[in-house]
């Protein structure tokens, strides 16, 4: 029996569709907030508008983990686990424990352009792959692409954040900054 076709691949296959499609949202909300209230705020403002939308957003990624253990997806566990925790730990102890001295900085407006775009190509490929009638040219593109500028934004505007939150961290949680600081991009 050919599983892709079997009921229970079908109902998996349209979770995973309304997983992407409701991610592709959120990050899409994310970006819209940041992109108006840069205007209106400037970019070392927005965290009061954006900010807990973005840690929740974020947090949501820890159904990949649950997708890639179950097998769901196809991703290696370990990575799909590193990447996901990253960003956890920038949005919950860098940004949502110690705001005040990373969410002043036009940094995090920066950090979260990268992440939002970025999400919402991977996501949107993801939805069009499983639909199962091809990936428009144009997303394939901004897939593999957008990489070169984005990662580049987005990794250094974490640094800089983790380097801002470790100067008003307590001495044990300050030394798991520097370290985290020190295999950062090598672990990326």
């Amino acid at each position: 029996m050919d599983t892709r076709s079997s009921p229970n691949r079908r109902l998996q296959t349209q979770y995973l569709i309304g997983y992407n499609l409701v991610c592709a949202i959120l990050w899409t909300a994310v970006l819209g907030r940041v992109v108006l209230l840069v205007p209106l705020v400037g970019f070392g403002n927005v965290y009061g508008g954006v900010g807990g939308f973005t840690k929740w957003t974020q947090t949501l990624a820890l159904l990949e983990v649950g997708h890639s253990a179950v097998g769901l997806v196809r991703s290696p566990l370990l990575t799909t686990m590193l990447q996901v925790s990253s960003r956890i730990i920038l949005a919950w102890a860098v940004v949502d424990r110690y705001p005040s001295s990373t969410a002043p900085s036009p940094f995090y407006s920066f950090m979260l352009l990268a992440w939002s775009v970025t999400e919402i190509i991977r996501y949107s490929y993801f939805v069009w792959n499983l639909q199962g009638n091809g990936v428009p040219g144009f997303v394939t593109w901004l897939r593999y692409n957008t990489f070169y500028v984005l990662y580049p934004i987005g990794i250094s505007s974490e640094c800089i954040l983790v380097w801002k939150a470790s100067t008003v961290a307590e001495r044990p949680l300050q030394l798991v900054f520097w370290g985290l600081l020190g295999v950062y991009v090598p672990g990326r």
